[in-house]
């Protein structure tokens, strides 16, 4: 006999229909007896998904009633939903008896209107304040100067301004143009000045004339800190390691033994709230190497990146194939009006190039954009409030000795470095400028070579005299080339620990004469903690030659603190000359915002000088260095030499003698067959 076995399978949805049709009270299904168990698994299981569905279903209608009543709406019981949304079409309405009064039936017309405007119009949300509007502003320009040498000089200067403060204990949350990683690096760690530079190449003062910001070769980092910082070093030494993380650079290795307190450098460039030398930190790494990873996060800090702009023209193949190549961080705090009743931040990023277009351009002295940077402009940054590009003319003004292709309408002039200058400008705003081919690609064709240049009035040179390995001697040169006006120069040195500076034998001579400083500041060095620091105030004399020199002891390093290439030598980063030079104009401070941005910088306090900082060549010093192949040397002598002898000596010890008789000769073989025929023994 066949016994026939049936499974029935449910989904969770086809049991709460069935629960939902189902009379509550007809529990009881009659089934075969094998099923009975069975099913009665399937019926616990199903009873729970029921449940847990109208658990669910009445949280959702508590909630959504909830919300109906924040919301403002009427609260109506569930099951009047249903009846009012029929109410919705006027063609369902329900007749009205006739015997109900004109003035009842008026306020029930009017609550009914009253619910039916309440149910369709809309959910409505608390509507969110918008932000404040953000109260900054984003300026680029390019500055193109045609040197005397047959080099071109571009400066790009990118400007942002925020009228906002960090430093009054607020949290800022909402960055528009201004990088919020400077922002959070200002707020973190109560910064009042941060400069920064990586500069690869030596500016030639002679041959270029002085640039707009300096810097010397290598990393340059100067900070001031507000005066509520209780541990500077310690802040310092954090900011180091987090500036080294945004610029991909080696900031990490500065530490306590080239790290300087300079008393009387470095003056606060912003507003001067914060003068206390203690919250100063400078620190110089003459050997950090420029190249294309710390230009691409210093791009990314453009509000258009490298996408708009000026930016566009910052191709890394092309700036780092040139003779010069600096590109800078300034933040500093500024007024927002003349009466500075409130406080502005700006972020000024700065990139020089010096470009050998004379050697790179088959002798030729003719530049293009195109030539120097593989592309033209084609469109202002969108988020910049100004754009332009200035060609300096100053000296051809009658176009004797070049063509400016397209010719520029408009000539403006300012005052740069005690100088006044002509510029030629090119607003990238005015669609205007593109011309029909929508590109700006600037020509320069020369006619004939220009004139001498004028020589900067200061320069300085540095350089270590001495032989052997044992003393030696630093020499500065500082140049005044004013024909009669003599001013004072505020010179630093730093010199690392290793390098002994004996103070006692520090001159100072002028025109063969003793120059007696009006201001020494001297902090001597700590062995491995911390450099040495000089600083005095020296006059100069008109049209003299200032040469400061100081002798020195080697010291002796451990074998952990040579570098890998100690051969090379140890390098001393750059002296730093400050002083006011003598100028025949005057810049006027009183309003810096309408000015070209490369020439409101520096501050200046007098009107017959403005403010110049010059910085000389690193030092390349050699210390006494042991030859570190020595140790290679011994061990491979040692293991020749015990490999050889214990060699020998094993196999004596281990080898066995035995004497080998000489074969015998064939006269004495076949005397050996004769007697072994006759039976005789052998021989």
């Amino acid at each position: 006999m066949r016994s026939h076995r049936t499974e029935t399978v449910l989904t969770n949805t086809d049991a709460v229909s069935a629960l939902d049709k189902s009379d509550p009270c007809d529990t009881e299904v009659p089934l075969p007896p094998q099923q009975v168990p069975k099913m009665a698994a399937h019926s616990s299981i199903l009873l729970l998904l029921a449940f847990a569905a109208i658990c669910c279903l009445q949280l959702c209608q508590v909630s959504a009633d909830v919300d109906q009543t924040k919301s403002g709406e009427p609260y109506t019981e569930p099951n009047q939903v249903s009846i009012e949304r029929k109410l919705e079409k006027p063609d369902e309405v329900p007749p009205i008896v006739s015997d109900i009064d004109p003035i009842e039936k008026e306020q029930d017309d009017k609550q009914w209107q009253s619910t039916e405007e309440a149910m369709v119009k809309p959910e409505t949300t608390k509507e969110i304040a918008p932000p404040p509007p953000f109260k900054d502003e984003f300026k680029e320009e390019l500055v193109i100067r045609p040197l005397q040498s047959g080099d071109i000089y571009a400066s790009f200067q990118f400007r942002t301004l925020w009228d906002t403060d960090f430093l009054k204990g607020k949290r800022v949350s909402h960055y528009h143009l201004f990088p919020k990683s400077l922002g959070q690096v200002i707020s973190k760690f109560s910064v009042r000045e941060l400069h920064i530079s990586f500069t690869q190449g030596f500016w030639r003062t002679m041959q270029w004339g002085q640039p707009f910001l300096p810097s010397p070769p290598g990393a340059e980092l100067w900070v001031w800190f507000q005066d509520s910082v209780t541990d500077v070093d310690g802040a310092w030494k954090e900011l180091t390691n987090v500036l080294s993380g945004i610029f991909c650079a080696s900031l990490n290795f500065i530490d306590s033994t080239n790290t300087v307190q300079p008393s009387a450098s470095f003056k606060p460039l912003g507003l001067e709230n914060v003068t206390d030398p203690r919250f100063l930190r400078y620190a110089m790494l003459p050997r950090e190497i420029v190249c294309t990873e710390n230009l691409t996060p210093w791009k990314k800090l453009l509000p258009c990146g490298s996408k708009a702009g000026l930016a566009v023209l910052m191709k890394s193949e092309k700036l780092f194939h040139s003779s010069f190549h600096s590109e800078a961080i300034h933040i500093r705090p500024v007024c927002q009006d003349v009466e500075c009743k409130a406080l502005s931040w700006e972020l000024r990023q700065t990139l020089n190039v010096v470009f050998d277009v004379h050697t790179s351009g088959q002798g030729k002295k003719e530049w293009s954009l195109f030539k120097m940077f593989s592309r033209t402009l084609t469109e202002a940054c969108p988020l910049a409030s100004s754009s332009k590009v200035h060609v300096d003319v100053t000296d051809n003004p009658e176009g004797e000795l070049f063509d400016l292709l397209p010719v520029s309408p408009l000539l403006t002039q300012s005052v740069v470095l005690g100088d006044r200058r002509t510029y030629a400008m090119y607003d990238l705003t005015n669609k205007d400028t593109f011309g029909s081919t929508r590109s700006l690609n600037l020509l320069v064709r020369w006619k004939s070579d220009g004139g001498e240049m004028m020589r900067p009035l200061l320069h300085s040179e540095r350089y270590v005299a001495g032989f052997g390995l044992q003393t030696g001697e630093i020499h500065t040169l500082i140049y005044n080339y004013h024909p009669y006006r003599a001013f004072p120069v505020l010179l630093m040195e730093t010199v690392p620990w290793y390098l002994r500076l004996y103070i006692h034998t520090l001159t100072v001579t002028s025109k063969n004469k003793d120059n007696k400083p009006s201001y020494i500041h001297y902090q001597p060095s700590k062995d491995r903690l911390r450099p040495h620091l000089l600083e005095m105030l020296v006059q100069l004399p008109p049209n003299s030659v200032t040469e400061v020199t100081v002798q020195f002891e080697r010291a002796l390093l451990k074998w952990t603190e040579y570098t890998p290439d100690p051969n090379h030598g140890f390098y001393v980063g750059s002296s730093v000359i400050s002083g006011l030079v003598p100028s025949m104009v005057a810049m006027d401070t009183n309003n810096t915002r309408e000015r070209p941005l490369f020439s409101s910088f520096f501050p200046c306090k007098e009107e017959s000088s403005y403010f110049v900082r010059v910085y000389t060549e690193p030092l390349l010093v050699n210390l006494p260095t042991p030859d570190f192949s020595m140790p290679y040397n011994v061990i491979c002598l040692t293991c020749t030499v015990v490999a050889v002898g214990y060699g020998s000596f094993y196999n004596l010890l281990t080898r066995t003698f035995q004497v080998e008789e000489p074969s015998a000769g064939l006269v004495k073989r076949l005397a050996n067959v004769i007697r072994r025929w006759r039976g005789v023994p052998q021989l």
